[in-house]
């Protein structure tokens, strides 16, 4: 079979050439490396701006460059969210950004949610001890949003099994009835187009699709913050941060920044180069790109007698049965993930249909 890279059908890239030369530029995998729901990998350019940035530091060179870099990546964070750079925090996890929206909440206000979703979506709302946590099948959110439903928090697209959910549909149920939304964008950003203004509040982790090393996370808020306190804010959350450093902040940051958390500088100086690469690809190339490779394995899978969870239109694609077959497969230099017993691969923009082939032909024994 054809070992080369599927064309994208829209995006920034005009040809296949042109988009297969830039990710090859990028990535030199050592392996079959289809776990990207659990970490991307880092392209050339991100390693060479994290070698920099700790050059900086042995060097004892000022930092300033580091600072600027998280600035840029709120900036290139916004622009693949749909929102103005003013309303994006950056933060060092979804988990925390959660906290921050669970600890707004009245005693006793219902948050819905979608059945075994990834805990750091849930578990700060369960952690309060006096909300009213409900759960539902993902395919059941929209239809079980009440009057007394204050918010709705999910995932995007399921880390579980790639399910990608009706998020058009719970908006309209949540307007509906007065309820805010939260929607994690981990598990899609940097492959699913993203309108993150549709949505009261927003987030995403970036060691994933992003392609970003860990320690870098990002809230989308409404303009005037949509009742959030900033309850984990530092000196980075003033105004002016540097005359924030001692006693209580005086200025909060009039912009989102206010949620900013102590950021890894290290972190954001490589993030940037990687945001900047989805950028140049555009996400509606990527999204072609992943999803093709994701059908192509679903197909293939049929063709061998298994049947995969369904979630058209995901670049994660989970079997049923055959998790417990992910150490053979690391052993033949295929990378996946064993959850809750199923076999889960995730396609992204450095796979090819020879890497899908490979897991088949596995697979097939």
């Amino acid at each position: 079979m054809d070992g080369g890279f599927p064309g994208p059908q829209s995006g920034r890239m005009e040809t296949t050439e042109t988009f297969e030369s830039l990710v090859r530029a990028e990535f030199t995998p050592k392996s079959t490396y289809l776990n990207t729901a659990s970490n991307g990998l880092l392209p050339a350019r991100t390693v060479a701006a994290l070698h920099e940035a700790a050059l900086l530091r042995a060097e004892g060179r000022p930092l300033t460059s580091l600072y600027e870099d998280v600035e840029a990546c709120r900036a290139g964070y916004a622009r693949l969210a749909g929102v103005p750079a003013s309303r994006v925090a950056a933060g060092a996890s979804v988990a925390a950004h959660s906290g921050v929206i669970a600890a707004s909440l009245p005693a006793g206000a219902e948050v819905l949610t979608a059945e075994d979703d990834f805990t750091s979506v849930l578990n700060p709302f369960h952690v309060r001890g006096d909300l009213k946590v409900r759960a539902v099948p993902l395919e059941r959110v929209a239809e079980s949003v009440r009057p007394d439903t204050a918010l709705v928090a999910i995932s995007a697209a399921q880390s579980a099994d790639g399910r990608i959910a009706d998020l058009p549909a719970l908006r309209e149920a949540a307007r509906a009835h007065g309820a805010r939304t939260y929607v994690d964008f981990s598990q899609a950003a940097g492959w699913l187009p993203m309108d993150a203004d549709a949505y009261d509040f927003t987030a995403s982790v970036s060691f994933k699709w992003l392609l970003g090393p860990h320690g870098a996370a990002f809230l989308v808020v409404p303009e005037d913050f949509g009742g959030l306190t900033p309850v984990l804010a530092g000196w980075v959350a003033g105004e002016a941060p540097s005359n924030s450093c001692y006693g209580p902040v005086a200025e909060l940051a009039h912009s989102a920044r206010r949620f900013d958390l102590t950021h890894a500088l290290f972190t954001f100086a490589g993030l940037r180069r990687s945001l900047d690469l989805i950028e140049e690809l555009g996400v509606a190339a990527v999204h072609a790109h992943d999803v093709g490779l994701a059908d192509r394995f679903r197909a293939g899978l049929a063709d061998l007698g298994h049947q995969a969870v369904p979630a058209p239109g995901s670049a994660i694609v989970s079997v049923p049965g055959l998790g417990g077959r992910q150490p053979e497969l690391s052993r033949a230099g295929i990378e996946v993930s064993d959850r809750a017993g199923n076999l889960r691969a995730a396609f992204h923009l450095f796979n090819t249909p020879a890497d899908v082939d490979h897991l088949l032909d596995t697979l097939a024994g």
